[in-house]
């Protein structure tokens, strides 16, 4: 069994789709503008990053953006799928029976279902409340539960960390949970200000730290799966 190969393998694709997907985007929208039947969807000289100047789903919903973005979604998760049962073989390896197995599980999977229903619905125009509060949840849960499983995987592997140390690199695994750390800390400090209504709050424009949040914090997400690759030595299988 070669779950550890497998899951480093996996990983480094679940870091490179969705990053290379969103800035194609990115790229197409803002510089590419006769690709696009509705010129009212393009963009001009920003980089979100930093200048917040759009969301992630502004760049992706339009034609043809939209035919990079949700095969590139759709793949990453299966991609997540396939990471988060690796994980469940390398751990039930090490400790059969770990409290945390089913909850890494459950929530992992749980990402990747909120991701995949949250690239089909992406770009569907319905003017309905409902609707669009529906596409908030989807897209929150994406977040809370990949950061959860997230937190419990690295939890989970700190807790046996001596039967690790001929697999991994201590120092990555350190990497991961202090990113993780950030990641929750960031979310709990960034849910009243994404909450607040309007777009201007004592004179800051919460329309662009919203979407510079955005771009930022789903980098900071999929880098985790960066560290992953690294983390595991190449050498190991189980």
């Amino acid at each position: 069994m070669n779950s550890i190969e497998k899951a480093r393998s996996i990983s480094i694709w679940i870091f490179i789709v969705p990053f290379i997907a969103i800035n194609i985007c990115l790229l197409l929208v803002t510089q590419f503008h006769s690709l696009f039947p509705n010129q009212g969807d393009i963009l001009h000289s920003t980089f979100p990053y930093f200048d917040g100047g759009a969301s992630i789903s502004r760049t992706a919903r339009p034609y043809p953006s939209w035919l990079v973005f949700k095969p590139a979604m759709f793949l990453t998760s299966y991609l997540l799928i396939r990471y988060w049962l690796f994980n469940k073989d390398i751990i039930k390896y090490f400790e059969v029976d770990h409290k945390n197995l089913k909850k890494i599980v459950f929530f992992g999977i749980a990402s990747a279902v909120a991701l995949t229903v949250h690239s089909i619905f992406l770009g569907i125009k319905f003017d309905n409340d409902l609707y669009k509060l529906f596409r908030r949840v989807v897209m929150l849960s994406f977040i809370v539960f990949e950061i959860v499983a997230q937190a419990y995987l690295v939890a989970t592997f700190w807790s046996f960390k001596k039967k690790l140390k001929n697999y991994i690199n201590p120092l990555i695994l350190n990497l991961k949970i202090i990113l993780v750390s950030l990641l929750v800390i960031v979310a709990v400090i960034s849910i009243p200000i994404v909450s607040l209504p309007g777009d201007d709050f004592i004179g800051i424009q919460l329309k662009f730290l919203k979407h510079a949040l955005e771009w930022d914090y789903f980098i900071g997400v999929i880098s985790f799966y960066l560290l992953t690759f690294f983390m595991w030595k190449k050498q190991a299988n189980l």
